[in-house]
């Protein structure tokens, strides 16, 4: 007889314990990882090979994002107007069709200064990405240092990102 009262405690504490957790927080193996190496094509010049070497140099967000994204459009301003101050970003085109994202970018404007196309989602598998947007922020060695599921809005980057994204510019 206490046995299953037992188990029903045990799952509602689980239960009562997820209600207090952040679902922009979700953990990531490759924290403190290399960006997995991969060479795509740019979605600007589909001669252009984007690589993993090409994102180093500077800190930067690798946000992940589609046009069938309704939530990358509700991020986008955003990251228009932080490119616009100096923030690095660059795109992962997630399984999305390529002209379908150049008009996307012309309509909405481009915060992106590399833009990767990912039309089959390799890179978004080794990234362990669930869906856009998603956003990486890497230091200038390439090193993923967090991940961020979701929108990011003027709050969120307030709040949460700027000074993280400060901390790499620093280093």
């Amino acid at each position: 007889m206490l046995l299953p009262l037992a188990i029903f405690l045990v799952v509602a504490v689980f239960l009562y314990r997820g209600l207090f957790l952040d679902p922009s927080e979700l953990p990531s193996a490759l924290i403190g990882k290399p960006l997995p190496a991969f060479s795509l094509p740019s979605v600007k010049d589909e001669q252009r090979l984007i690589t993993d070497a090409d994102l180093k140099g500077k800190p930067a967000l690798v946000n992940v994002w589609a046009t069938w994204c309704v939530a990358c459009k509700v991020e986008h301003p955003v990251l228009n107007r932080l490119a616009a101050q100096g923030v690095v970003i660059h795109g992962v085109n997630y399984k999305d069709d390529n002209a379908a994202a150049q008009k996307w970018l012309k309509e909405f404007h481009d915060p992106y200064q590399l833009n990767i196309r990912d039309e089959r989602g390799s890179l978004g598998l080794d990234l362990g990405v669930y869906g856009a947007p998603e956003t990486f922020m890497v230091d200038k060695q390439g090193v993923i240092r967090h991940k961020f599921v979701g929108v990011i809005d003027d709050r969120v980057w307030r709040e949460q990102l700027a000074a993280l994204y400060q901390e790499l510019v620093d280093e």
